[in-house]
């Protein structure tokens, strides 16, 4: 991801990356059921890093495989990339956590740009009110060994329906996660500057009381002559 292709996804809200893939042809880029713990913080946006969990099995999962160095889960979370988003396949499960505040302020302080999790967090008032974005399904009590089980770091995995691969785009805000595929970041990021100016032209004129007919979409004449005019008024 380029720094300027991340300099737009910082301000460019989910939706309307929803609206730029959907023209792209990709419909199911949205990770389904997951949701900030805090809204109102900056956009989240990162290459994303995974963790997959599969269903726990007891005689493989007792709490003393915490003290392996080589634990997925704890490797995940030092391994991590600085700028990176972790996300993690949880099944779509949140009745054992995903992981804890320790683990997620941890990434926090190793730089990570986000976390993610179709699962739940446990500790997540903390992880709220940590200036740190993370997203996940509901809260949750139980430690992830009771059900989930860690096992493959930085595969292709499922996130809320969503295929990810590592180094796809994640970008998240107060209305939840997109991915964008690796190859297409920089064409989103250019789309969506364009996108931006056409709303805040269209905006600017509802609040001015202009029907919306020919306006959103751009098909009147009329009105595409004004954005053109507009454009070249604000964007200098």
């Amino acid at each position: 991801m380029t720094p300027s292709t991340k300099a737009q996804l910082l301000k460019t809200s989910t939706p309307t990356i929803a609206t730029i893939l959907y023209k792209l042809g990709l419909k199911n880029q949205f990770i389904q059921g997951v949701k900030p713990l805090a809204s109102g913080k900056p956009n989240m946006v990162g290459e994303a890093f995974t963790l997959r969990y599969i269903p726990a099995r007891e005689d493989l999962n007792p709490i003393t495989v915490f003290r392996d160095p080589k634990h997925p889960q704890r490797v995940a979370v030092e391994q991590c990339p600085e700028g990176a988003v972790l996300v993690m396949d949880s099944r779509k499960s949140a009745r054992a956590a995903s992981a804890g505040s320790i683990l997620v302020t941890r990434l926090m302080v190793r730089g990570a740009a986000g976390v993610v999790t179709d699962g739940g967090f446990r500790d997540s008032g903390i992880i709220a009110k940590l200036p740190f974005p993370s997203f996940h399904k509901t809260p949750t009590a139980p430690t992830n060994l009771t059900l989930n089980q860690a096992l493959d770091i930085n595969v292709p995995i499922g996130c809320g329906d969503v295929a990810i691969f590592p180094g796809d785009v994640v970008v998240g805000d107060d209305d939840g996660v997109m991915v964008i595929p690796a190859h297409l970041a920089d064409k989103v990021a250019e789309e969506a500057n364009k996108m931006e100016s056409y709303e805040a032209y269209v905006t600017e004129k509802v609040l001015e009381g202009r029907p919306i007919i020919g306006l959103y979409p751009l098909t009147s004449e009329d009105n595409i002559k004004d954005f053109e005019n507009w454009k070249a008024e604000n964007e200098q």
